[in-house]
């Protein structure tokens, strides 16, 4: 059976090369193509590495490639700052280790509760494991089932999330899809993982599209805009920091402006 990070890696380097012409990195466009993007001896031509190794790459072989390589590979692809971390991500050997839910430390539960602004924990598969109660007015996390609270879950698959967000509501589940794509791949094949992916897939067409360009985006603050149906349009600046106590627990922060 295949490594199902090294899958992964293989279907990053695949979907960055087939975004790149020859003319971006200064390649003569030659003979008619009869796919997009550019072929695989051409990447490895400008990384400069043997064709055959790079295929076994892009395959998902079982192979270990060195951070030297890594850098030529992500110089060739044209890869920002985002990719080529997710890239040294992937070829790293990852924790053999099944998921387990994180668990929230009463401090931090103590917290979040204190806060006059929503807030929410999440974990790695950005299941909801903790939140206040401006975040419940919100949100109302507590009235649905556990396995249901999961912030991308929502954000897919939820009819009312989905017209709280209203026009704005594509951009920002585009965006969402991206960042969760740098976690899942480094827990691809774990069963928890799985099962999230396969429920995005059965309850979103638009994620299945997005999925399958295999962007990229590392976290950011923003703003969001929400029309709530009892407290009207709200307006907030949502950030995230990760806790000291366990890195896997995140705090997303909602501030009202």
């Amino acid at each position: 059976m295949a490594d199902p990070r090294r899958v992964e890696f293989g279907d990053f380097l695949r979907s960055r090369r087939e975004k790149l012409s020859p003319k971006i990195v200064g390649l003569p466009a030659g003979r008619r193509r009869r796919t997009a993007g550019l072929r695989r001896e051409e990447v490895a031509q400008l990384a400069g590495i043997g064709v055959d190794w790079y295929i076994r790459l892009e395959q998902g072989r079982t192979v270990s490639p060195s951070v030297t390589t890594i850098d030529a590979l992500a110089r060739a692809l044209r890869l920002s700052k985002t990719e080529h971390a997710h890239l040294k991500a992937l070829a790293r050997d990852g924790d053999k280790r099944a998921f387990v839910p994180e668990v929230v430390p009463p401090s931090i539960r103590r917290m979040i509760e204190s806060l006059n602004q929503p807030a929410y924990i999440t974990g790695r598969r950005w299941d909801v494991l903790a939140w206040n109660d401006p975040a419940e007015e919100i949100f109302a996390f507590g009235q649905l089932p556990e396995q249901d609270r999961n912030t991308l879950l929502l954000m897919m698959t939820n009819k009312q999330t989905r017209k709280r967000y209203g026009a704005g509501w594509a951009d920002v589940a585009k965006a969402m899809v991206a960042m969760f794509r740098a976690t899942h791949d480094v827990w691809a094949g774990d069963p928890a993982f799985t099962e999230l992916l396969t429920r995005l897939r059965a309850g979103s067409p638009e994620f299945v599209k997005w999925w399958e360009a295999h962007e990229i985006r590392s976290t950011m603050s923003g703003r969001k805009t929400m029309n709530h149906p009892t407290l009207g349009v709200l307006h907030f600046e949502h950030t995230s920091f990760q806790a000291n106590d366990d890195p896997a627990l995140k705090l997303v922060i909602y501030t009202p402006v």
